[in-house]
Parts: C-alpha cells; sequence; structure tokens
C-alpha cells in the first residue's frame, strides 16, 4: 500500500431486503476502500442472486458472518426484531456495526446495544441517513446557531401513501415490528425532529393510534412536551391518499420559522420577514439528497471500521424508544404519559 492510500476494510451484510439492494450494497461495492465480504439472508436464493449482482464473493448464514474473524464491520438490514440481538452478536465478535433504524424495540434494548458497544470496545452508527444529508445539517446548524430564536414547537408529518397491495410480512406483525406506522415511520421522523433541535428532553407525551381490524396502526398522531415546553407534533401514516408522499418538517422559533424539504429558513430582521436560507453542497451527478446522506453515512461508517475516526454512540436512542413506547402506552390507555427521568 503506498503512501495516501487507504486500506480496504472488510465488511459484511446482514439482510438483502430493499435499502441493502438500493443503498448499502451500491455504494459499498463501488468503493476501492471497501471489500465486500459477504452477504447472508434467511431467504438463500434471493441473497445469491443480490451476491452475483454485487460482485459478492460469499453467501453465509447468519452465525457464519458473524463469527467470521476476517470481517471488521456489517450492516445489519434484517427485520427490526432481529437489530438488536444481531448488533450485540456483532460487537461481542469483534466487529463495529451499522444498524439500520430502528437501533432495538425497546429503550431497554437500545441500551443494551450501548453496554456491549462500551464493552467491546466498537463502535456502532445508525441507519440515520437524514442526519447525513446537506439540507438536514445546514437546519441543523442554523436552530443551534440561533437563527431563529428559542425553538417553539417542531412539526413532522411523515405520510405514505396508501397503495392497492399494502406490503405484508413481519412489518404488519406487532410482535416482529414492535408496531405500524409509529415504529415503522415516526422512529425516523421524530429523530428527524429532535436531532435539529439537539435533543432536548422530552416530559410527557399524549398519543392516538388507528387502524382497521389491523395487527398494528396505520396511523399514529403525537403531541409531546419538552422540560423546557417546547412542543413535538407527529402525523405518521401508511395510508395518505394523495398522489405523493408528504414529508415534512417545520421548526417554529421566537425569531424565525425553518421547514424541509426544500430547505426554506425565515427570520425577522428590524421588523421585516427576511429570507436567511443557507446555501448548502448540491450532491454530484444527480443523486437524490436521500441517496447522498447514505453515502455520508457510509464514508463515516468505513471511517470507523478502518480505525480513521471515533463512532459516537448514538446513546439518544435510548430516550427517542422511552418516547415512542410512551406514545404507544397513551394511545393504550387514553391518557398523557409523563416519561420519568
Amino acid at each position: 500500500m503506498t503512501a495516501g492510500e487507504r486500506r480496504r476494510v472488510r465488511i459484511g451484510v446482514i439482510g438483502t431486503g430493499a435499502t441493502s439492494q438500493l443503498m448499502h450494497l451500491p455504494i459499498l461495492s463501488e468503493r476501492p476502500d471497501v471489500d465486500l465480504a459477504a452477504v447472508s439472508d434467511l431467504d438463500d436464493m434471493k441473497a445469491r442472486d443480490v451476491a452475483r449482482r454485487f460482485g459478492v464473493a460469499r453467501v453465509l448464514d447468519d452465525d457464519a458472518l458473524v463469527a467470521d474473524e476476517g470481517i471488521e464491520g456489517v450492516v445489519i438490514c434484517a427485520p427490526s426484531f432481529l437489530h438488536e440481538g444481531f448488533a450485540s452478536d456483532c460487537l461481542r465478535a469483534g466487529k463495529h456495526v451499522l444498524v439500520e433504524r430502528p437501533l432495538a424495540l425497546s429503550a431497554g434494548g437500545a441500551r443494551w446495544v450501548m453496554e456491549a458497544a462500551a464493552e467491546a470496545g466498537r463502535g456502532v452508527l445508525l441507519g440515520m441517513a437524514h442526519r447525513y444529508q446537506p439540507d438536514v445539517r445546514a437546519f441543523r446548524a442554523a436552530v443551534a446557531g440561533g437563527v431563529l430564536g428559542r425553538p417553539s414547537s417542531a412539526r413532522v408529518t411523515w405520510l405514505n401513501r396508501a397503495v392497492r397491495r399494502p406490503r405484508g410480512g413481519w412489518r404488519r406483525r406487532a410482535l416482529e415490528s414492535g408496531g405500524g406506522a409509529l415504529m415503522d415511520l415516526g422512529v425516523p421522523a421524530l429523530d428527524l425532529a429532535l436531532w435539529v433541535m439537539g435533543y432536548p428532553e422530552v416530559e410527557r407525551v399524549s398519543a392516538t393510534t388507528l387502524g382497521e381490524d389491523a395487527d398494528v396502526e396505520e396511523e399514529a398522531h403525537v403531541h409531546a412536551v419538552t422540560r423546557d415546553c417546547a412542543t413535538l407534533s407527529l402525523a405518521a401514516s401508511w395510508r395518505l391518499h394523495a398522489p405523493a408522499d408528504r414529508h415534512r418538517l417545520e421548526v417554529f422559533g421566537s425569531e424565525g420559522l425553518a421547514s424541509l424539504s426544500p430547505l426554506s429558513i425565515f427570520r425577522e430582521e428590524s421588523g421585516r420577514t427576511v429570507d436567511v436560507t443557507p446555501r448548502y453542497p448540491t450532491p454530484r451527478g444527480g443523486e437524490t439528497l436521500f441517496a447522498n446522506g447514505y453515502r455520508r453515512l457510509l464514508d463515516r461508517f468505513v471511517a470507523v471500521v478502518a480505525g480513521r475516526t471515533p463512532a459516537e454512540p448514538p446513546a439518544e436512542q435510548t430516550a427517542l424508544m422511552r418516547l415512542v413506547e410512551a406514545a404507544y402506552e397513551s394511545a393504550r390507555e387514553g391518557r398523557e404519559v409523563g416519561l420519568r427521568s
């Protein structure tokens, strides 16, 4: 290896579903500093087809991939109920992990993964790729920099179109998914809103979940209040009757308003409302901001696996899952729920 060259890191991928095929595998397979060492999936035929498409040398079963001493990092794209177990097993086997969201289905599970990472001295990254999008990072910088004054409320809507043939499988089974629209869409949407606000501590929450004759909810509405009296509202749904999905975040402050997508920021200056939307890097080659977020996330994961940068443990995921658990409790019991410190 010559000066300036980066050594190739050996990465395995557990799960060959849509996110794996559309994001992780295409991006990792084109990197000269990555050796895609193996993939695994319960569907062996699908795994072999995916391995051929992306030039992955081996198809292993899950246990063999976790145990392989040559694999340094693992991307976990398995169904949600398997995230916690796979992440802990990989960490204890000495591997860094990138876990698609959610990290676990409970606050206790998220805490357990963090403890396993600390004991193993390995890194955990979370597949919240929105955090790496240039527009979202500009949004967060503006809020943190006081452009909006004191943030008073955030409103996030994550509404997906109703489709004629809804996805089935584990996402529709409560024991395996942990929940419906709130767990599937609400977890990343709440993380987005809380992250751009600096993850304020939530004090109480009320929620309603809706769905006709389903094992999991198809729609969820959440209202939360933080310790410093800011409010956060969420609407998440799998059954929007509209031509396209609607994903939007707004943060209201004492001196301004920020929203995306697209990113726009307005503030009051000398009694006038002024557009102060910052410029941010535009992805090359027509790549979407969403895909670019995954590219930057994988940049960081590869750097962590190679030892070039430390991983920052996603400890706030424990607080996020406490909020989600409290929202489900509120919906079940029909009352506001306080979050204990």
